[in-house]
């Protein structure tokens, strides 16, 4: 979790999400986008390398790097966890939201209550 805590280590899992990368392209992405260097690049990748959340595998002088899906689901088992206890409080406000929406319509449509264009044109 604390290697997936910096938004540039978060931006290089969701660029290796959907395909392996060499670390040049990495590099060449998170540059254009956050402006950072290479060395800079190489260290976030260590990072979440030594953090168990990358692989790297040589193929001849490049890196390439994939996502290790077990620690991806690792965070999705936390984050279910985390979700699961605040659940029932969402739907509580859900509904109460839901609750003051209606309230809000019936209001509008009592008698003496100002009308609406709406009003006026089922009136019609």
């Amino acid at each position: 979790m604390d290697a997936l805590g910096d938004p540039v280590r978060r931006r290089l899992v969701e660029l290796l999400g959907t395909q392996r990368r060499s670390a040049g392209a990495l590099a060449a992405a998170v540059a254009e986008e956050l402006g950072l260097s290479q060395p800079a690049v190489s260290r976030h990748l260590r990072v979440l390398r030594e953090a168990g959340v990358v692989d790297v595998e040589r193929d001849g002088t490049r890196r390439l790097y994939a996502v290790r899906t077990e620690a991806l689901d690792e965070v999705e088992a936390w984050a279910a966890r985390v979700v699961g206890r605040w659940q029932p409080h969402l739907d509580a406000l859900a509904t109460e939201v839901a609750r003051g929406r209606r309230e809000d319509r019936a209001h509008s449509t009592d008698v003496g209550a100002p009308a609406t264009t709406a009003d006026r044109q089922e009136a019609s």
